[in-house]
């Protein structure tokens, strides 16, 4: 064949190949055409079922049980109205709001000036424009906020009394409407009755936004007791909304705002039901709900004994009152008490009562509340002399009055107790053995008025702090609570100063810091972080009844003080004696069967200007193998006192309370954790301020 014939074959193949591909095209084109305008709508409505929306329903929290496992806070189911804002206007959050008040009722006690003049101009536009001049305008560059804000300053009263009962109801509700975020429910009345529910349902057609949420509330078995400890709950505060966020939190969820239900915010979260549905173009459910089920939260064991408890906060109530009806009391009255496990750390009843508060009750106050102590922290004083051998056991000092620049200092007014030992000192409670102390610390040497190493102010006043820290003395004690005072630091300052710094006159501390203290005497050394909780369990399916164990909380030793054993025995001792010696000053306790030890004190202050005493009485019982640990701090008492030892009479009835119910309920569901305690140290010892 020759050339020229194979060419002639060429465009035919060509031609043939462009109407195929021709062809191809124009089915192409046929088939988008039928696509996007025959079955287009078809297609589309597909399109939109496939938008999820997805609603999360909130889980109760985790219950709380006392050491005893009886439930002391609870949820309870309520009903909510919420409402979710799309970007919506005034007014339409307006008009929804007056139709929501005809089905509801809500209580407008908590509305501002403020929410009532934004609410007048938004009501009432024509006259609010009347408010600036056009010449102010023009002046303000009809700068919309400026105009506004001159608008607010002239509002007056009178406007403001146009608005009626019915609109502040409606301005209750819209005032919680704005408070949320957009898309985002927002809880508008918290515990609506079953008739107000119905009602909302019912017209939910004409309420957009608006609906129904099962939720549930807080309930506290054992009505106001010990509820200050457990905390509250509520809406997120919005300078902790981005830290909530991060953690997986919705902008409307509710969560623990102070104190037990803040600390362990994490734990006491339930898990979220998730229920998923698909919609239509016409906003329709189609097919069935992908449901994920919720989960309570986790359940927390307390170290509280409610029993006691109760019976500890009407103790304090009755005889603070009693103090105050006796005219005990310069201002109002108050007292606080803890009762500690030293050994654990377990907090086993803690109160505070104030006259000034409208309850009365000052819980707060134990962990919150900073006094100085006086003599019941000379313990701490003997201890910082024997461990810097500036004393030791058995050692003698003269106790007479002495003369610190122009003050005179002394035990017991201006009277000598002669020559006495360690022992006799905490006993009758020498004021001069704890100043011979503190001068050594100091580098004074008062039987030659040499003083100059006290030119270093410092180096005293630090040694000696250092020591009070080891037992909890002006740091944190560590207690599972927020905000806990760590008292009040007076720095540095004089020699004098210093010796009343000895004898609790100088700085100040917390009743927990003293129970943390007396503890750390009693265990033998070591300072044990207190505790309000003691496990974490799995959440209950039985009612009655605990769940499994997640965590279980071991006594956190917190360091060993820098004294050995003989001397911390040796203070024991002493405490013993203030009890049980002929001359100690709390011997009234001495036929106690449950044999306390302890120290009082007595601190002179200031109240309204007139000087007044602190009395305290700190301890534990039995002396030998301690059960119980207590601090009992009585402020602001006239010195001349017609009632004894305020503080010795509530430790007394507390402790009295303490053993016979411990003897009533037999053996305790908890056994001692400490059997094999005293190895474990935390490395970071001491904390310092």
């Amino acid at each position: 064949m020759s050339p020229k014939k194979k060419k002639t074959h060429m465009p035919v193949r060509l031609n043939i190949l462009f109407f195929v591909v021709f062809l191809l095209f124009s089915a192409l084109i046929l088939r988008l055409g039928v696509v996007q305008i025959v079955q287009g709508e078809e297609y589309q409505r597909k399109i939109e079922r496939t938008v999820n929306v997805i609603a999360k329903n909130d889980a109760p929290r985790g219950i709380m049980y006392d050491r005893y496992g009886n439930v002391v806070v609870d949820n309870e189911l309520v009903l909510s109205v919420t409402y979710t804002s799309r970007n919506t206007s005034n007014e339409e959050k307006l008009r929804v709001a007056k139709r929501l008040n005809d089905f509801i009722d809500v209580d407008p006690s908590s509305i501002t000036e403020r929410d009532k003049k934004d609410y007048w101009i938004i009501t009432r536009p024509e006259e609010a424009r009347t408010l600036v001049s056009r010449e102010e305008m023009v002046e303000l560059e009809n700068d919309i906020m400026k105009i506004y804000r001159l608008q607010l300053d002239r509002i007056t009263d009178r406007h403001l009394a146009e608005i009626t009962d019915e609109e502040m109801e409606v301005l209750a509700i819209k005032r919680e409407f704005d408070r949320g975020y957009a898309h985002s429910p927002q809880r508008v009345k918290v515990g609506v009755t079953y008739e107000e529910a119905a009602r909302v349902l019912e017209h939910l057609n004409d309420l957009p936004g608006v609906d129904i949420l099962r939720d549930s509330k807080r309930k506290y078995v054992y009505g106001s007791t010990f509820s200050d400890f457990f905390g509250s709950v509520g809406q997120i505060r919005r300078e902790q909304i981005d830290h909530y966020l991060t953690k997986g939190y919705d902008r409307s969820d509710y969560v623990g705002t102070s104190h037990i239900e803040s600390q362990y915010e994490d734990v006491l979260r339930g898990k979220k039901a998730v229920v998923e549905h698909i919609l239509d173009g016409s906003r329709k459910i189609v097919g069935a709900p992908k449901e994920k089920l919720g989960e309570r939260g986790k359940d927390l064991v307390l170290s509280v004994d409610m029993g006691l408890q109760q019976e500890v906060e009407r103790i304090v109530a009755e005889e603070v009152q009693r103090f105050k009806d006796s005219r005990s009391f310069i201002d109002h009255g108050s007292a606080y008490i803890v009762l500690m496990d030293p050994y654990t750390g377990d907090v086993l009843s803690m109160a505070g009562y104030d006259t000034s508060k409208p309850s009365g009750n000052h819980d707060l106050g134990v962990v919150h509340d900073a006094f100085v102590m006086g003599s019941a922290i000379k313990g701490a004083t003997v201890l910082a002399g024997f461990q810097s051998d500036y004393a030791h056991p058995g050692k003698v000092f003269h106790d007479r009055p002495i003369q610190i620049g122009n003050e005179t200092m002394s035990s017991i007014g201006r009277r000598s107790l002669g020559r006495i030992n360690d022992l006799t000192a905490l006993e009758r409670s020498s004021n001069v053995y704890m100043f011979e102390i503190a001068m050594a610390f100091g580098n004074y040497h008062y039987g030659t008025k040499r003083g100059g190493g006290f030119n270093d102010r410092t180096k005293g006043f630090n040694q000696m702090r250092y020591y009070f820290n080891q037992f909890g003395l002006g740091v944190r004690t560590g207690i599972d609570l927020d905000r806990e005072s760590t008292g009040f630091n007076g720095g540095v300052q004089q020699l004098g100063n210093l010796l009343h710094f000895s004898i609790g006159q100088f700085d100040t501390y917390t009743p927990m810091q003293m129970a943390q203290y007396v503890s750390t005497i009693a265990n033998g050394g070591y300072r044990i972080q207190p505790r309000l909780v003691r496990e974490i369990r799995e959440p209950s399916t039985v009612e009655n009844e605990l769940g499994n164990v997640i965590k279980q909380f071991s006594p956190n030793i917190l360091n060993r003080v820098d004294m050995t054993d003989e001397h911390i025995e040796r203070v024991q001792e002493g405490f013993r004696l203030v009890v049980h010696g002929n001359q100690g000053t709390a011997r009234g306790l001495a036929s106690k069967s449950y044999q306390p030890a302890g120290k009082t004190g007595t601190a002179q202050v200031k109240v309204n200007g007139l000087n007044a005493n602190n009395h305290i009485f700190v301890g534990y019982a039995p002396y030998d193998q301690p059960e119980v640990a207590f601090a009992v701090i009585v402020p602001g008492l006239h010195i001349r006192d017609n009632l004894g030892r305020p503080a010795n009479i509530i430790a007394e009835r507390a402790l009295d309370t303490f053993f016979n119910m411990k003897t009533n309920r037999g053996p305790s569901d908890y056994l001692n954790e400490f059997d094999e305690f005293g190895e474990e140290e935390d490395e970071n010892a001491v904390e310092t301020e």
